[in-house]
């Protein structure tokens, strides 16, 4: 017998839990003295959406499930952000928040909230513990169900006399599977007859293929077919760069070669992804002439939003390579790839000041390999899934199906706990940056080498951008012209940093950025007048993509 906290921590430990993140108060301060004397490290974040979206940036980078603890009342109703983003991404998470004595529920407590009413519609499951005997089974199906089938978010919300009575422990059962059901009833023949039959077959890869660990699997399949492929925001990394007929992300910021080979293909295999709306455009007006193979491990999404005409969820690990078989689509590839040579991006034109995309480029060429880039969310995100190039999901780490502004910065700390030897960039914009600011603190208190490039148009970019273009260039509270100095900023976290604004500028900056052997913020100034380009605007077909007017 040991007390509820006691059997948090060692419920962590036997998990394998090594790194949590967090922030402590009232109800939660049981675990929080019990940590001390366990092997479990925790990292102080400055706020519990801080520790939430860090968990989620060590999730990704590591493969391994993330872990956040925040009390009551706002420590949990803090969380809910960074729990609807991992929810909306698929990340396995396990947030632990205190709770006010059982005796105290429904008495409108101090810091009391009903978090588990309100993170149902945000978590893959939330559980309230009632009784000290549910303890250790309870936090054992949390980290199951965070991490088998379609990973998520699961929330465990611990009164305080829990955490302070004695419970009975037994340690972890071993860990789950994934719960996919293998190669099993696979329609294989039928999917060769639609492989066979096809003449212009694209591969559409989302965020899945990383979740489930078939990189290598989706590789060697593009290798064998020499099937065209594209990726969604999430998917971006699992095609490695150069592969013959990838031709990047599709959709509304996709490129223009990716969205017509979409939209031209007579078969669409999607894989790990979900038909997002950002992806598809106009949804009747997606893939028009395509039969659809739709494999992914949550069978909700199928015929969710587009039709399949064969769907399975089974193992990608093992239904790649059993699908695979060499294809007669020389020329539809070639086609790809031409496309993809006349119409990619060009750097080369006159700009005046920091062309952001150009910059993007030449930082991606100097990164060393196997750097992971957190991105924070709007023009800059867009900016880097178009011109920047990742060698695996796991290093391109942005928030896509949320869109959670504030994301980057947290996410990238966690990123660097998960790989401390390996260089972590976080690219943010201006408004997103000064939402989660405060965890430059963190990264002074840990001492992390995180890098950070910081592109400011003092405008809320993405906003402004809509509403140049479809509100007849109606600005309302979409200019930052007040911004902080952020070189100052960070000097007042003994982070170093540099502001540049003009071309010139720039080599010396990179250097400083990419070499510096701690964390180091460069500041650069670019023109609110650039926007991100292609865009199929909201409602319409991917086939009418706005380009840049010369």
């Amino acid at each position: 017998m040991i007390s509820g906290a006691e059997a948090v921590i060692r419920t962590l430990e036997g998990f394998g839990v090594d790194t949590v993140f967090g922030y402590p108060g009232g109800a939660i301060m049981p675990v929080y003295d019990a940590m001390l004397d366990s092997s479990v490290n925790h990292t102080l974040t400055r706020h519990e959406q801080g520790a939430a979206f860090a968990a989620i940036g060590y999730a990704r980078a590591s493969g391994k499930t993330g872990v956040c603890i925040a009390t009551s009342g706002p420590g949990a109703t803090n969380l809910l952000t960074a729990l609807a983003d991992a929810y909306m991404d698929s990340i396995p998470l396990v947030a632990i928040t205190g709770q006010v004595p059982n005796a105290a529920i429904g008495t409108d407590a101090f810091q009391e909230i009903d978090v588990l009413g309100l993170s149902l519609a945000c978590t893959k499951h939330s559980f309230l513990v009632r009784h000290a005997d549910e303890l250790c089974d309870t936090l054992q199906q949390a980290f199951a169900l965070a991490a088998e089938g379609r990973p998520g978010p699961v929330l465990v919300d611990i009164p305080k006399d829990i955490q302070q009575g004695m419970v009975e422990y037994h340690p972890p059962l071993t860990a789950h599977t994934n719960g996919t059901a293998g190669i099993g009833d696979f329609p294989l023949e039928q999917a060769h007859q639609m492989l066979k039959a096809a003449k212009r077959p694209v591969l559409y890869v989302g965020g899945g293929v990383g979740m489930a660990d078939a990189v290598a699997e989706l590789r060697q399949f593009i290798a064998i077919t020499g099937m065209p492929s594209v990726a969604t925001l999430k998917g971006i990394g699992a095609v490695a760069p150069g592969t013959p007929g990838y031709m990047g992300m599709l959709g509304m910021h996709g490129t223009k070669a990716a969205n017509m080979a979409v939209q031209e293909c007579d078969l669409l295999i999607a894989v790990g992804a979900r038909f997002d709306d950002r992806v598809t455009g106009r949804l009747d007006t997606f893939a028009p002439d395509a039969q659809v193979i739709h494999l992914d491990i949550d069978p909700a999404e199928f015929s969710k939003r587009k039709a399949a005409h064969l769907s399975h969820s089974a193992d990608l690990k093992q239904v790649l390579p059993a699908m695979a078989m060499a294809l007669e689509c020389g020329p539809w590839r070639e086609l790809c790839d031409q496309r993809s040579r006349d119409w990619a991006f060009s750097y080369d034109a006159p700009f005046e000041g920091i062309f952001a995309p150009r910059l993007l480029k030449t930082i991606s060429d100097r990164l060393p390999k196997g750097s992971t880039v957190a991105c924070d969310v709007g023009q800059h995100q867009m900016w880097v899934a178009q011109h920047m190039e990742f060698d695996g999901p796991e290093t391109h780490l942005s928030s896509a199906g949320l869109g959670t502004m504030g994301f980057g910065l947290p996410v990238g700390i966690g990123a660097q706990f998960a790989h401390p030897d390996k260089p972590v960039l976080v690219v943010s914009g201006d408004g997103s940056f000064m939402m989660n600011c405060q965890e430059l603190t963190t990264i002074k208190r840990a001492k992390l080498p995180v890098k950070i490039l910081l592109l400011d148009n003092q405008r809320l970019g993405m906003v402004k951008q809509w509403q140049e273009l479809f509100f007849e260039e109606r600005y309302s509270e979409t200019n930052l012209s007040d911004n902080p100095e952020f070189v100052a900023m960070a000097a007042a976290f003994d982070i170093p940093g540099a502001h540049i604004w003009r071309e010139d500028q720039v080599e010396e900056a990179l250097e400083q950025l990419i070499n510096s052997d701690g964390p180091f913020l460069l500041h650069v100034s670019i023109s609110e007048k650039e926007n991100v380009w292609p865009l199929v605007p909201p409602g319409a077909s991917n086939s009418d993509m706005m380009e840049k007017q010369s």
